[in-house]
């Protein structure tokens, strides 16, 4: 058909699987095992209807402000999409957009060489050592662009804040994004470094540690002259790009830091629990600062295991890619949901 010589081909983005079962165990997307904040819910029953069909606040005024105000930057140094995808991706189209390819690592979130073909972005990956970690010489080459995340998935492990300067000051005529998906579970934000680096953009999300993967709910934080770039090409692609509960239960998420604060160390606490007991069953995986594990067995396929685990609706994520094809992600759930993995676990590698 002539008409498909005219048709942009990607291959798209495979998100994990999304089983709808009862009594399932669900530890392959890395949302957050507990619910929103106790202002979100009850903000959420208080909603007003009929103000639906109203349109939204273009600017995300209010969400805008509580972030600035939470996070000690100015409102314009803000912005706000529909999830750290709609983030990312408007920053793909925005800042990436020289002829030198942009760089990432090669094992890393896989959506960015989707978007790099979406957009026509030329890009490189560069392979993270044996040991999983990034090597900043391989950021010290001509490039329009770098990104990577901090801590890094699907391995959870975090860089040093010297090691993510090091790739900034490197690249001080391209934009460099940090994508601070999994940043509030134990590490360091390069949020201090924006005083030092107007190049920097730092991207986080609603979806992990405030448990709000449901609204879509992403932001970034750079200098004034970035943002003011993105807010440009937003209002040249959709003025209204965040619905209006979103903006206002986002507020409601932002107000309670203690909650906030309570179920990261909760999960926290979880993780480093679970990092033993795997250990105890002959997995090894690197020292996670996300709230997933990744993880390989001394002597049973990580294929083998994710089947078995799946056929007791038991749901971690497998990737069938180059270097990675003997590891899984498991997202760290509940305690009573981890206990439930465990006592399989057990189990199962006693038989094979």
């Amino acid at each position: 058909m002539k008409w498909e010589d005219n048709v942009r081909k990607v291959v798209p983005y495979v998100a994990g699987e999304q089983p709808n079962k009862e009594n399932m165990i669900k530890l392959n997307t890395n949302e957050c095992p507990y619910p929103p904040a106790p202002g979100v819910v009850e903000a959420a029953s208080k909603m007003d209807c009929d103000e639906l069909r109203l349109y939204p606040n273009s600017e995300v005024a209010p969400l805008v402000q509580a972030l600035a105000e939470y996070y000690h930057v100015k409102p314009s140094q803000v912005f706000v999409g529909v999830g750290s995808d709609d983030v990312l991706a408007m920053a793909f189209l925005t800042f990436f957009n020289g002829k030198e390819p942009i760089l990432f690592p090669d094992v890393t979130y896989s959506f960015y060489d989707v978007w790099a073909d979406l957009y026509r972005i030329p890009y490189k990956t560069c392979a993270l050592d044996e040991n999983w970690h990034i090597n900043p010489e391989d950021y010290k080459q001509p490039n329009g662009g770098v990104i990577f995340p901090n801590p890094n998935a699907p391995t959870g492990l975090l860089e040093n804040l010297s090691v993510v300067e090091e790739i900034i000051q490197a690249n001080r005529d391209v934009v460099v994004i940090v994508d601070e998906a999994y940043i509030d579970f134990g590490g360091e934000s390069a949020l201090p470094l924006l005083e030092k680096y107007d190049n920097l953009l730092i991207v986080q999300t609603f979806s992990k540690s405030r448990a709000m993967a449901g609204l879509r709910i992403g932001f970034c934080i750079g200098n004034e002259k970035l943002i003011q770039y993105l807010n440009d090409a937003k209002f040249s692609f959709n003025s209204y790009t965040m619905n209006l509960p979103s903006q206002l239960l986002g507020v409601e998420a932002v107000k309670d830091d203690a909650y906030f604060k309570d179920i990261t160390a909760k999960i926290q606490k979880t993780r480093e629990r679970v990092k033993k007991e795997l250990a105890e069953l002959g997995f090894t995986f690197p020292d996670s600062k996300a709230n997933f594990i990744f993880v390989s067995h001394k002597s049973v396929p990580a294929k083998e295991i994710y089947q078995a685990l799946r056929e007791q609706d038991i749901y971690v994520r497998f990737w069938d890619k180059e270097r990675i094809n003997n590891c899984l992600r498991i997202t760290i759930g509940t305690d009573e949901q981890m206990d439930c993995l465990i006592d399989f676990l057990k189990k199962y590698l006693q038989k094979v």
